[in-house]
């Protein structure tokens, strides 16, 4: 196996503000983790070695672990793209993989290291492929080939926006995943750990650059990011057996587009004795059994030590980080065990400088802000420049559609398209005399909207069982029916965001939503099993960020509309339809 190297230089003249703003904290939720705990020495032991160029689990902490785990000694998943075995593999049928249990999990587990899921129960023989883009940054070019890549699979494939700033494409088949590989690489692309226990897309600010309020250009250091974890696209076996998922954002804007709170890792700006850097908030998550805000780790780090610093929480979680029940395995399980001070440590020996710095007082973040809007047309720092933000229900976009969006960008702006948490696209760079006819062009006035309803803005779903073997109810067009029938049954104001998920995985982010949804199974008026909901409440994002609480359990799917025009009418404002008609 070769070897790589890869050296860092952190981005110049970044800061885009001047360090006179106001200073105040933005606060996560109070810690459950507690500040001092007693650790034996021996728990600080990595569980993790090198040997033969991959990072394995020492044979003393085998007992006990999960079944990925056990996977993963079997074969290390990075052999399938490192050492070229994702070629013979594609070349096998599917009836010879499914013979061999090696193979099997190939397909339906390892392959994830490369981006690609198997869809097994709904799509058998298909994959969803996930990129890799950061700060959600793409080009018209890239766009075009990833639209050429799901045409040839039909009403198979289609493409998502993700609420990491990322691309999905679904349809693949094994047979052209080496020519996609190739295709992707061709276009400045890679889908190289995107899944399974990796590091996921890194999150910037979506208007980073042209935000005439912006804090910080985040793209620099989230390109920065993911040059490390994926070795430039070549492979970092050195992160790649970490004991579940992770996810790092940089946050650059007041607004907090990045949702710095529910990522393992977030940067935050502030400034120390005139030197601009940032603090970090550390074990945001989401999963089954348990949510958590992320902490403060009491660490400022300078703008040259941002890859050092992630390397470092990376090294001490793989290192050290539970390998038994899945449901367990997070940063933040971690960050309870040891103590926020311990972690805090073992962070601080894994740092080239053996230290970290404590956290600055200087945070640039105003804590008093109101979100701003991006979708619609708004002015950029570039005089004579806007951006448009449009709105793409649910994320979902088909071939034809992300050819469009690649011409549009080409035609009004610089060949460039950002995606955004939300799911939706900006098209930056539109020169002032071009927004009437780029407004006119027939995919915005008809499809993808940049003035869509107060509702309809901030609608975000994730894939649901149309696709996802996980998925315990259809998401995608039922987020959009529900949300169609409630605007029928109410007027709604101001905006409330509302989120769907398929399962407790929460991939749609339910507990960061106005108003979540949750798919289970409920009982219909005769007490026969049906699809349906738990509904979360009272989520927020930005300076006051708190996570929503379950507010009603197991509500049928097809009773949704009127119990949500009932909750926006309580708590949001809304008037029902008949009444305004009356009023009127």
């Amino acid at each position: 196996m070769s070897s790589f190297s890869v050296r860092f230089f952190a981005p110049q003249t970044l800061l885009s503000t001047s360090f006179s703003r106001p200073k105040s904290w933005v606060l996560a939720a109070p810690t459950t983790a507690p500040a001092s705990v007693e650790v034996d020495a021996g728990r600080l032991e990595p569980r993790v070695e090198a040997r033969d160029g991959y990072f394995v689990l020492k044979e003393k902490f085998r007992e006990g672990i999960n079944p990925q785990e056990k996977m993963k000694i079997e074969k290390d998943p990075m052999k399938l793209f490192i050492e070229g075995g994702i070629e013979e593999l594609s070349k096998m049928s599917l009836e010879e993989i499914e013979k061999a249990k090696v193979t099997k999990d190939d397909i339906d587990a390892r392959l994830k290291w490369l981006g690609l899921f198997h869809r097994r129960k709904h799509q058998y023989g298909r994959f969803m492929m996930r990129l890799k883009l950061p700060n959600g940054v793409t080009t018209s070019d890239q766009t075009r080939y990833l639209a050429s890549a799901i045409r040839k699979y039909g009403k198979d494939g289609c493409g998502d926006v993700t609420t990491r700033q990322n691309w999905q494409i679904r349809g693949v088949v094994l047979p052209d995943v080496p020519e996609i590989l190739k295709g992707l690489e061709g276009v400045g692309l890679t889908s190289l750990q995107s899944g399974m226990d990796n590091v996921r897309n890194p999150v910037g600010n979506p208007l980073a650059g042209i935000d005439p309020e912006e804090i910080v250009d985040t793209r620099p250091y989230t390109n920065l990011l993911s040059q490390y974890i994926t070795a430039n696209s070549r492979g970092n076996p050195a992160i790649t057996n970490l004991p579940r998922k992770w996810n790092v954002c940089v946050v650059g804007t007041h607004d907090l587009y990045e949702h710095p709170h529910i990522n393992d890792l977030a940067y935050m700006p502030a400034t120390k004795d005139g030197r601009f850097g940032f603090n970090l908030l550390v074990g945001g998550f989401f999963s089954p059994k348990r949510c958590e805000e992320a902490i403060p780790l009491d660490a400022w780090v300078s703008a040259d030590d941002v890859i050092p610093a992630c390397k470092a929480v990376l090294e001490a979680y793989r290192d050290l980080g539970y390998r038994g029940n899945r449901q367990r395995t997070r940063m933040m399980w971690l960050i309870d065990e040891l103590g926020i001070e311990v972690f805090r440590s073992e962070v601080a020996k894994r740092m080239p400088q053996k230290e970290l710095e404590r956290a600055s007082s200087e945070d640039l973040v105003q804590k008093q802000w109101e979100r701003r809007e991006y979708l619609g047309v708004h002015p950029q720092k570039q005089q004579g420049f806007s951006y448009v933000g449009i709105h793409i229900p649910v994320g979902r976009v088909q071939a034809d559609d992300m050819d469009e969006l690649a011409r549009l960008a080409d035609t009004y702006g610089t060949g460039e398209l950002r995606l955004t948490v939300e799911q939706n696209i900006i098209i930056p760079n539109v020169e002032n005399s071009k927004i009437e006819a780029l407004l006119n062009e027939p995919l915005l006035k008809h499809r993808f909207s940049p003035e869509p309803s107060i509702l309809m803005k901030g609608l975000v779903a994730c894939t649901g069982n149309q696709f996802c073997g996980q998925a315990i109810i259809e998401t995608k067009a039922r987020a959009l029916k529900v949300t169609e029938e409630v605007e029928r049954l109410v007027s709604v104001t101001r905006p409330v965001r509302m989120h769907w998920t398929g399962c407790p995985n929460s991939c749609g982010q339910v507990q960061v939503a106005d108003i979540g949804f949750m798919g289970c199974m409920a009982r219909d008026e005769n007490g026969k099993p049906c699809e349906g909901a738990d509904i979360f409440l009272g989520g927020r994002i930005g300076s006051d960020s708190h996570l929503g609480k379950l507010y009603k359990k197991a509500v049928p799917c097809k009773n949704l509309a009127p119990v949500v025009a009932d909750i926006l009418v309580e708590h949001f404002g809304a008037v029902p339809r008949e009444r305004e008609e009356v009023e009127d």
